[in-house]
């Protein structure tokens, strides 16, 4: 075989690289968890909305009751029934305090009355009312989130780490619980006491945690056989401190997305037990207890149900998008490579 002889001249090479700013290494500035998670939930606009929402709800349902001189309980029955009139806005045709083209304020001689949501057939204020019993409707989201990481979340790590007879013992206990119905419970709690917020409060303590503890137990049986919690029983950590150090921060972005699920369901079983009769009781309100007033004349008067209904279903929905979001940050499962 002849020997090949290769030659090459200057122009024989071609660099790839012509731009200097690609020969240069990329240096990505490390980013911490918490700083990542924040960055992923800002760019969830859904999530944004929702928390925007819960924040303007949450300022109106403490200044909202003192933005007028009506109380959630003032009764004047020369203003039953009057419909929503605002001034400035009534000038664009909407919210003018009409019904069927007739003025009612006008009629009854009330011309520098306004109700910005109307009143009910009691002659009460209903904005002053929505805003009370969205209060109470916070409330219960509160104590649904403190019962899910005291009581459901305790619960479930001491089950799922300890195991055993102990962990048998524990998840029979639940089984049990979990088989008596909510409303049989509060049902009980109130025929012992009158109905009201602590019924439900109560009805909560006892059943409200218990979706909670079996998450957070799936999630530990999973880690306790990792190799990392071997090497803390090897290092000689006590049980208090591994569950501490090393299995709630693994296991912390699942409860909070857990306890941003269960607030729009707690905030739901309070308005439906305030619409059967077995929540707050009037002149209380709550979102439940307006809507159970306002059902009755919806086909007279629409606007005492419609924005309780309102109020309500954007609470609601802003949580379940603020949950969604929370989810899609924490899990890493979730992040765009």
């Amino acid at each position: 075989m002849e020997n090949l002889r290769l030659s090459f001249r200057g122009n024989s090479f071609e660099r790839v690289f012509r731009d200097e700013k690609t020969q240069k290494d990329i240096v990505y500035e490390g980013v911490s968890f918490w700083k990542d998670v924040s960055l992923r939930f800002y760019q969830n606009k859904g999530a944004l909305i929702g928390f925007v929402l819960i924040t303007i709800i949450i300022a109106l349902a403490f200044i909202g009751p003192y933005m007028n001189s009506h109380t959630y309980k003032s009764i004047k029955t020369e203003h039953m029934n009057l419909p929503p009139r605002i001034p400035v806005i009534e000038k664009l045709g909407i919210l003018d305090g009409e019904i069927g083209g007739v003025n009612v304020y006008k009629e009854k001689g009330l011309h520098d009355v306004y109700y910005w949501f109307g009143t009910d057939n009691l002659g009460r204020d209903i904005w002053t009312r929505v805003w009370v019993g969205t209060q109470v409707s916070l409330y219960i989201a509160l104590l649904a989130v403190i019962i899910d990481m005291l009581i459901g979340m305790s619960y479930g790590l001491l089950s799922g780490y300890i195991g055993g007879k102990v962990d048998i013992f524990m998840q029979r206990f639940i089984e049990i619980l979990s088989g008596i119905p909510n409303l049989v419970v509060v049902t009980l709690f109130v025929m012992v006491l009158n109905p009201g917020i602590l019924s439900i409060s109560l009805a909560l303590v006892i059943t409200g945690w218990i979706g909670m503890s079996r998450v957070v137990r799936s999630q530990v049986l999973k880690l306790k056989e990792l190799d990392f919690i071997l090497a803390s029983r090897t290092l000689g950590s006590s049980t208090l401190d591994i569950i501490r150090k090393d299995l709630f921060p693994n296991i912390f972005g699942q409860v909070i997305i857990m306890s941003m699920f269960s607030i729009p369901s707690s905030i739901f079983y309070e308005s439906f037990l305030a619409f059967i009769g077995l929540g707050l009781q009037p002149p209380m309100a709550s979102l439940g207890v307006l809507i159970n007033d306002g059902y009755k004349s919806i086909l007279i008067y629409p606007h005492i149900i419609m924005f309780p209904v309102i109020v309500l279903a954007i609470l609601m929905l802003s949580f379940n998008l603020l949950a969604d979001g929370l989810r899609d940050a924490l899990d890493p499962k979730m992040k765009e490579h």
